[in-house]
């Protein structure tokens, strides 16, 4: 017997407006609308676009030792963690990191925001909410500590895009009260009616929400929490006040293109199964000033501290649209033509091209005037050698050979940490 697909709240209203649909993480997801994935991630780059991500997984951490056992679980360090001086989280702020096992390798990357000092929430991917509850309370033995595991309890919706906060300003009760302080990776509200947070945040009918800038798309947003039964609404209000800002729902293929092209790694795709060094996230990890150790025991350390020599992984960029299929499975070889390594991800980020060498974005201020976005492939390459940005290797699935410049980054003048005031 298969294992039985899931739906979320608004399932039917996607397949209803002829959304193309896959399984992606145990649930029936859009890919795209008839609009198609290619306009979907232009929308979001130069408007904005909302996409359903109630697959998503929601788990609550609170008691007075859900602290100590976020630091034990969870790699940042909770006391350093916020800003470019490394301030203690607090309240109403979030941090990006992972979960990982004794052996150093992903469990789940994470996003954890503080509500209060005894409480917390953490964000992770589709259906990994039992398996990361269920690593957490392995380790929450003899602590005072509670880990609620709320998968499909909690509806989501992200809208991205620089006209996100217009967007939003429409439909909130005191836009501007709101908005205020709330820098990137920061949130407010709540959307469970008898905690006094969700009187923060609420729509114009009342409906309460908890309200994030953080997203999975390199461009500035906000991520949106409500209840399950509010969802159909919210989505419907929002699409009705973005109209003026032509507001598309967008699917998985754009979410995938936007997030590779911002460098933002897959879950048990580009992380996984194998130590968690060596990648373009190391701020994920508390190093030391030195760099040489951690600023905290978790579960893992000792294991990445031991280890002498781990693969590689870095961010890629192409030429022109090509891509290989990560199915076959696609390999990298070096100039002298000998396999290094394996694709992580090979997408096409539709916002951007090259000009004279120079890779600029749809959205670049400081573009040449003959400049077209024709679409470059992009995504993350593991190899067991070390490589330089701008070195080149190449790509090779079944069908197809392609060259790919090692990056530091891919898509730029992303917009996603400009602050709110400058995108109203």
């Amino acid at each position: 017997m298969g294992k039985t697909v899931k739906e979320t709240p608004l399932h039917e209203w996607h397949k209803g407006r002829g959304a193309n649909m896959s399984v992606f993480g145990g649930y029936d997801m859009p890919l795209w609308y008839k609009s198609g994935a290619k306009k979907e991630h232009l929308t979001v780059i130069t408007n904005a676009g909302i996409f359903d991500t109630s697959h998503m997984a929601m788990i609550t951490i609170s008691g007075q030792d859900a602290f100590d056992l976020l630091q034990l679980c969870f790699t940042k360090d909770l006391n350093e963690c916020i800003g470019k001086n490394k301030t203690p989280i607090e309240p109403g702020r979030c941090v990006y990191g992972a979960y990982l096992n004794e052996k150093g390798a992903v469990i789940d990357d994470t996003i954890i925001g503080q509500i209060d000092h005894d409480s917390y929430i953490s964000v992770v991917n589709a259906g990994m909410g039992a398996t990361v509850t269920r690593h957490l309370l392995d380790h929450a033995k003899g602590k005072d500590v509670t880990v609620t595991d709320l998968s499909d309890k909690t509806g989501k919706v992200d809208i991205q895009g620089p006209l996100s906060a217009r967007i939003l300003a429409k439909v909130l009760q005191s836009p501007e009260q709101v908005f205020e302080g709330m820098p990137y990776f920061s949130f407010k509200g709540y959307f469970d009616k008898t905690s006094p947070l969700s009187e923060k945040v609420r729509l114009l009918d009342g409906t309460p929400l908890l309200l994030s800038r953080t997203g999975y798309t390199g461009e500035f947003g906000f991520e949106i929490f409500l209840d399950p039964g509010d969802l159909i609404t919210f989505w419907e209000i929002l699409l009705k006040a973005g109209e003026e800002f032509d507001l598309i729902p967008c699917g998985l293929a754009a979410r995938d293109s936007l997030r590779a092209g911002a460098k933002l790694p897959l879950s048990h795709q580009d992380i996984g199964a194998w130590p968690f060094l060596n990648n373009p996230w190391p701020f994920a990890l508390p190093y030391d000033a030195r760099g040489t150790g951690f600023t905290k025991k978790f579960i893992g350390d000792e294991s990445l501290l031991g280890i002498d020599k781990a693969e590689h992984t870095y961010a890629f960029a192409g030429y022109d649209l090509r891509k290989v299929s990560t199915c076959d499975p696609a390999f990298v070889m070096d100039a002298e033509g000998t396999k290094i390594g394996t694709v992580l991800t090979s997408v096409s980020d539709m916002a951007i091209g090259r000009h004279e060498s120079k890779i600029y974005s749809i959205a670049s201020p400081e573009r040449p005037g003959d400049f077209r976005a024709r679409g470059l492939s992009c995504g993350f390459i593991k190899v067991n050698t070390e490589l330089a940005p701008c070195e080149m290797v190449e790509l090779q699935d079944k069908k197809r050979k392609m060259k790919v410049e090692i990056r530091d980054d891919i898509r730029p003048d992303r917009t996603a940490r400009r602050s709110i005031q400058s995108m109203l």
